[in-house]
Protein backbone atom coordinates (compact mmCIF):
# COMPACT_ATOMS: atom_id res chain seq x y z
CA UNK A 1 0.00 0.00 0.00
CA UNK A 2 1.10 3.37 -0.63
CA UNK A 3 1.82 6.10 2.51
CA UNK A 4 -0.91 8.08 1.08
CA UNK A 5 -3.48 4.84 1.32
CA UNK A 6 -2.28 4.30 4.40
CA UNK A 7 -2.47 7.49 6.39
CA UNK A 8 -5.18 10.01 6.90
CA UNK A 9 -5.78 13.07 4.93
CA UNK A 10 -4.28 15.06 7.08
CA UNK A 11 -0.91 13.48 7.19
CA UNK A 12 -1.05 13.44 3.42
CA UNK A 13 -1.61 17.18 3.45
CA UNK A 14 1.20 17.45 5.76
CA UNK A 15 3.70 15.60 4.05
CA UNK A 16 3.15 16.46 0.70
CA UNK A 17 3.33 20.27 1.24
CA UNK A 18 5.60 22.32 -1.22
CA UNK A 19 9.53 21.87 -0.66
CA UNK A 20 10.79 25.20 1.16
CA UNK A 21 14.27 26.40 1.68
CA UNK A 22 15.61 26.08 5.10
CA UNK A 23 16.68 29.72 5.39
CA UNK A 24 14.67 31.41 8.50
CA UNK A 25 14.52 28.33 10.26
CA UNK A 26 15.54 26.84 13.56
CA UNK A 27 18.01 24.67 13.85
CA UNK A 28 16.70 20.97 14.97
CA UNK A 29 18.50 21.47 18.43
CA UNK A 30 16.87 24.90 18.81
CA UNK A 31 13.63 23.63 17.71
CA UNK A 32 13.42 20.88 20.31
CA UNK A 33 15.05 23.12 22.66
CA UNK A 34 11.86 25.94 22.31
CA UNK A 35 9.08 22.73 22.92
CA UNK A 36 8.55 21.75 19.30
CA UNK A 37 8.61 18.67 17.73
CA UNK A 38 11.14 17.51 14.39
CA UNK A 39 8.15 15.33 13.55
CA UNK A 40 6.44 18.09 12.57
CA UNK A 41 9.15 19.11 9.96
CA UNK A 42 11.68 22.32 10.26
CA UNK A 43 10.74 25.00 12.28
CA UNK A 44 10.47 28.40 11.20
CA UNK A 45 12.41 30.84 13.44
CA UNK A 46 9.89 34.20 13.64
CA UNK A 47 6.91 31.84 15.83
CA UNK A 48 3.95 33.87 17.25
CA UNK A 49 4.80 34.03 20.85
CA UNK A 50 2.12 34.70 23.60
CA UNK A 51 3.30 35.92 27.15
CA UNK A 52 1.68 34.76 30.10
CA UNK A 53 1.57 38.54 31.65
CA UNK A 54 -2.28 38.85 33.52
CA UNK A 55 -2.22 34.92 32.71
CA UNK A 56 -2.54 31.77 35.52
CA UNK A 57 -0.56 29.16 33.05
CA UNK A 58 0.47 25.77 33.70
CA UNK A 59 1.05 21.94 33.33
CA UNK A 60 -1.71 19.86 35.40
CA UNK A 61 -2.80 16.79 35.72
CA UNK A 62 -6.45 15.39 35.13
CA UNK A 63 -8.56 12.48 36.15
CA UNK A 64 -9.55 10.58 32.99
CA UNK A 65 -11.48 7.34 33.73
CA UNK A 66 -9.18 5.50 36.45
CA UNK A 67 -6.16 7.45 35.03
CA UNK A 68 -4.24 11.14 34.96
CA UNK A 69 -4.30 13.01 32.10
CA UNK A 70 -1.73 15.59 31.48
CA UNK A 71 -2.90 19.20 30.54
CA UNK A 72 -1.92 22.65 29.49
CA UNK A 73 -4.11 25.59 30.80
CA UNK A 74 -4.25 28.98 30.49
CA UNK A 75 -6.55 31.74 31.80
CA UNK A 76 -7.03 35.55 33.15
CA UNK A 77 -5.50 35.72 36.19
CA UNK A 78 -8.39 36.08 39.05
CA UNK A 79 -11.10 35.47 36.82
CA UNK A 80 -13.17 32.66 38.33
CA UNK A 81 -15.91 32.41 35.79
CA UNK A 82 -13.81 32.82 32.55
CA UNK A 83 -15.85 30.64 29.81
CA UNK A 84 -13.92 26.93 28.59
CA UNK A 85 -12.43 26.54 25.51
CA UNK A 86 -11.03 23.20 25.25
CA UNK A 87 -8.25 22.89 22.56
CA UNK A 88 -7.79 20.05 20.59
CA UNK A 89 -3.95 19.31 19.21
CA UNK A 90 -2.39 17.95 15.94
CA UNK A 91 -1.07 15.06 15.81
CA UNK A 92 2.13 16.37 16.97
CA UNK A 93 1.78 16.04 21.03
CA UNK A 94 1.34 18.73 23.19
CA UNK A 95 4.08 20.81 22.09
CA UNK A 96 5.25 24.85 22.27
CA UNK A 97 2.48 25.69 19.57
CA UNK A 98 -0.65 24.60 21.17
CA UNK A 99 0.32 25.57 24.11
CA UNK A 100 0.56 28.88 23.04
CA UNK A 101 -2.41 28.95 21.46
CA UNK A 102 -3.68 28.33 24.86
CA UNK A 103 -2.59 31.07 26.08
CA UNK A 104 -3.44 33.47 22.85
CA UNK A 105 -6.88 31.83 23.77
CA UNK A 106 -6.42 32.99 27.67
CA UNK A 107 -5.93 36.68 26.73
CA UNK A 108 -9.26 36.58 24.69
CA UNK A 109 -10.63 36.01 28.46
CA UNK A 110 -11.08 32.19 28.24
CA UNK A 111 -10.21 29.57 30.66
CA UNK A 112 -8.72 26.95 27.44
CA UNK A 113 -7.30 24.03 28.43
CA UNK A 114 -4.85 21.56 26.08
CA UNK A 115 -5.78 17.78 26.95
CA UNK A 116 -2.64 15.43 26.18
CA UNK A 117 -5.24 12.98 25.17
CA UNK A 118 -2.33 10.32 23.49
CA UNK A 119 -1.06 9.83 27.13
CA UNK A 120 -2.46 6.47 27.78
CA UNK A 121 0.36 4.97 24.78
CA UNK A 122 3.18 5.81 27.12
CA UNK A 123 4.98 7.64 24.16
CA UNK A 124 6.13 11.26 24.25
CA UNK A 125 4.93 13.02 20.64
CA UNK A 126 6.88 16.00 21.02
CA UNK A 127 9.91 13.80 21.13
CA UNK A 128 9.31 12.29 18.12
CA UNK A 129 11.57 12.53 14.83
CA UNK A 130 9.59 10.56 12.19
CA UNK A 131 5.93 11.28 11.01
CA UNK A 132 5.29 7.37 11.20
CA UNK A 133 6.46 7.09 14.48
CA UNK A 134 2.99 9.15 15.56
CA UNK A 135 0.62 7.01 13.62
CA UNK A 136 0.53 4.05 15.43
CA UNK A 137 -0.11 6.02 18.50
CA UNK A 138 -2.55 8.73 17.27
CA UNK A 139 -4.32 6.53 14.73
CA UNK A 140 -5.27 3.83 17.63
CA UNK A 141 -6.91 6.45 19.69
CA UNK A 142 -10.73 5.21 20.05
CA UNK A 143 -13.41 7.93 19.57
CA UNK A 144 -15.41 6.94 22.27
CA UNK A 145 -12.36 7.12 24.50
CA UNK A 146 -11.68 10.23 23.03
CA UNK A 147 -15.11 11.63 23.49
CA UNK A 148 -14.83 10.93 27.44
CA UNK A 149 -11.28 12.80 27.82
CA UNK A 150 -12.89 15.84 26.06
CA UNK A 151 -15.81 15.06 28.57
CA UNK A 152 -13.20 15.19 31.33
CA UNK A 153 -11.25 17.88 30.49
CA UNK A 154 -14.71 20.20 30.19
CA UNK A 155 -15.63 18.87 33.46
CA UNK A 156 -11.86 19.22 35.48
CA UNK A 157 -12.12 23.16 34.07
CA UNK A 158 -15.38 23.51 35.38
CA UNK A 159 -14.39 22.36 38.87
CA UNK A 160 -11.33 24.68 38.95
CA UNK A 161 -14.00 27.84 38.53
CA UNK A 162 -14.46 27.71 34.66
CA UNK A 163 -17.93 28.68 33.48
CA UNK A 164 -19.06 25.01 31.12
CA UNK A 165 -21.93 26.98 30.55
CA UNK A 166 -20.23 28.41 28.04
CA UNK A 167 -18.20 25.94 26.49
CA UNK A 168 -16.20 25.96 23.24
CA UNK A 169 -13.89 23.40 21.04
CA UNK A 170 -10.87 24.27 18.95
CA UNK A 171 -8.77 22.02 17.67
CA UNK A 172 -6.13 21.74 14.09
CA UNK A 173 -5.76 19.18 12.03
CA UNK A 174 -6.23 15.98 13.40
CA UNK A 175 -7.71 18.18 16.27
CA UNK A 176 -10.25 19.61 13.90
CA UNK A 177 -11.69 16.51 13.32
CA UNK A 178 -12.19 15.91 16.71
CA UNK A 179 -14.02 19.37 17.12
CA UNK A 180 -16.78 18.12 13.98
CA UNK A 181 -16.87 14.65 16.61
CA UNK A 182 -17.14 16.16 19.59
CA UNK A 183 -19.79 18.89 18.30
CA UNK A 184 -21.91 15.49 17.38
CA UNK A 185 -21.47 13.80 21.14
CA UNK A 186 -21.38 16.91 23.60
CA UNK A 187 -24.83 18.39 24.69
CA UNK A 188 -23.04 20.78 26.16
CA UNK A 189 -20.99 22.83 23.92
CA UNK A 190 -22.05 25.81 22.73
CA UNK A 191 -20.04 26.14 19.36
CA UNK A 192 -16.63 24.56 18.22
CA UNK A 193 -14.32 25.87 15.72
CA UNK A 194 -12.28 23.06 12.98
CA UNK A 195 -8.98 24.30 11.49
CA UNK A 196 -8.56 21.86 8.31
CA UNK A 197 -9.85 19.01 10.17
CA UNK A 198 -10.33 15.73 8.37
CA UNK A 199 -13.76 15.28 6.90
CA UNK A 200 -13.66 11.51 5.62
CA UNK A 201 -11.53 8.55 7.34
CA UNK A 202 -9.79 5.90 6.27
CA UNK A 203 -11.41 2.32 7.37
CA UNK A 204 -10.56 2.59 11.25
CA UNK A 205 -12.46 0.19 13.48
CA UNK A 206 -11.60 2.98 16.34
CA UNK A 207 -13.38 5.68 14.32
CA UNK A 208 -17.04 4.44 14.13
CA UNK A 209 -17.86 7.12 11.95
CA UNK A 210 -16.01 9.98 9.88
CA UNK A 211 -17.41 13.76 10.86
CA UNK A 212 -19.41 13.23 7.24
CA UNK A 213 -21.32 10.66 8.47
CA UNK A 214 -22.09 12.18 12.09
CA UNK A 215 -23.21 15.67 10.37
CA UNK A 216 -26.72 14.32 11.21
CA UNK A 217 -26.11 14.01 14.68
CA UNK A 218 -24.71 17.77 15.09
CA UNK A 219 -25.76 19.07 18.47
CA UNK A 220 -23.57 22.78 18.47
CA UNK A 221 -22.50 25.19 16.04
CA UNK A 222 -19.21 24.63 13.93
CA UNK A 223 -16.79 26.54 12.00
CA UNK A 224 -15.11 25.16 9.28
CA UNK A 225 -11.57 26.92 8.10
CA UNK A 226 -9.99 25.51 5.47
CA UNK A 227 -6.86 25.92 2.73
CA UNK A 228 -8.03 26.13 -0.95
CA UNK A 229 -4.57 24.44 -1.74
CA UNK A 230 -4.75 21.54 1.23
CA UNK A 231 -3.60 18.10 -0.74
CA UNK A 232 -5.47 16.11 1.61
CA UNK A 233 -8.68 17.47 1.92
CA UNK A 234 -10.32 18.57 -1.32
CA UNK A 235 -12.68 21.83 -2.00
CA UNK A 236 -14.78 19.39 -3.31
CA UNK A 237 -15.20 17.19 0.01
CA UNK A 238 -15.85 20.56 1.72
CA UNK A 239 -18.25 21.24 0.00
CA UNK A 240 -20.09 17.52 0.03
CA UNK A 241 -19.57 18.48 3.93
CA UNK A 242 -21.24 21.47 3.98
CA UNK A 243 -24.14 19.75 1.84
CA UNK A 244 -24.67 17.07 4.20
CA UNK A 245 -25.26 19.65 7.08
CA UNK A 246 -27.20 21.88 5.46
CA UNK A 247 -29.52 18.82 4.35
CA UNK A 248 -30.16 17.80 8.20
CA UNK A 249 -30.70 21.39 9.06
CA UNK A 250 -27.91 21.92 11.37
CA UNK A 251 -25.50 25.23 11.69
CA UNK A 252 -22.45 25.15 10.27
CA UNK A 253 -20.00 27.79 8.54
CA UNK A 254 -16.96 27.43 6.42
CA UNK A 255 -14.52 29.47 4.83
CA UNK A 256 -12.02 28.73 2.41
CA UNK A 257 -8.59 30.41 2.06
CA UNK A 258 -8.11 29.62 -1.86
CA UNK A 259 -3.98 30.09 -1.96
CA UNK A 260 -3.55 28.17 1.56
CA UNK A 261 -2.47 24.61 2.07
CA UNK A 262 -3.18 22.34 5.09
CA UNK A 263 -1.86 23.41 8.37
CA UNK A 264 -1.85 27.23 7.16
CA UNK A 265 -2.40 28.70 11.09
CA UNK A 266 0.85 26.62 12.13
CA UNK A 267 2.63 29.44 12.51
CA UNK A 268 5.99 27.67 13.49
CA UNK A 269 5.77 25.21 10.06
CA UNK A 270 6.44 26.08 6.69
CA UNK A 271 2.87 25.69 5.69
CA UNK A 272 2.05 29.04 7.95
CA UNK A 273 0.03 31.57 5.76
CA UNK A 274 0.18 34.96 7.84
CA UNK A 275 -2.47 36.38 6.17
CA UNK A 276 -5.14 33.19 6.09
CA UNK A 277 -3.82 32.43 9.89
CA UNK A 278 -5.11 35.77 11.20
CA UNK A 279 -8.11 36.27 9.27
CA UNK A 280 -9.22 32.78 10.34
CA UNK A 281 -7.88 33.25 13.94
CA UNK A 282 -10.52 36.66 13.62
CA UNK A 283 -13.20 34.39 12.33
CA UNK A 284 -12.43 32.34 15.22
CA UNK A 285 -13.03 34.75 18.20
CA UNK A 286 -16.58 35.95 16.02
CA UNK A 287 -17.85 32.44 16.24
CA UNK A 288 -17.40 32.14 19.29
CA UNK A 289 -18.88 35.59 20.57
CA UNK A 290 -21.81 34.46 18.25
CA UNK A 291 -22.74 31.63 20.38
CA UNK A 292 -21.89 32.96 24.25
CA UNK A 293 -18.59 31.42 24.27
CA UNK A 294 -16.55 34.41 24.40
CA UNK A 295 -17.78 37.88 25.56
Amino acid sequence: MSFEITTTSDVVGLTKSAPVSRRGFMSATAAVAAGYTLAAGPVRAEVVTTDTNGLEAGDAKIKAGSEEMPVYFARPAGNAKAPVVVVAMEIFGLHEYIRDVTRRLAKLGAFAVAPDYYFRKGVDLTKASDIKDLLAVVNAKPDAEMMSDLDATAAWAGSQGGDTARLGIIGFCRGGRTVWEYAAHSGALKAGVAFYGTLVDPANPAWPKSPMQVAPEMKAPVLGLYGGADTGIPVAQVEQMKAALEQNKKTAEFKIYPEAPHGFHADYRSSYRKEAAEDAWKQAQAWFKKYGVLS
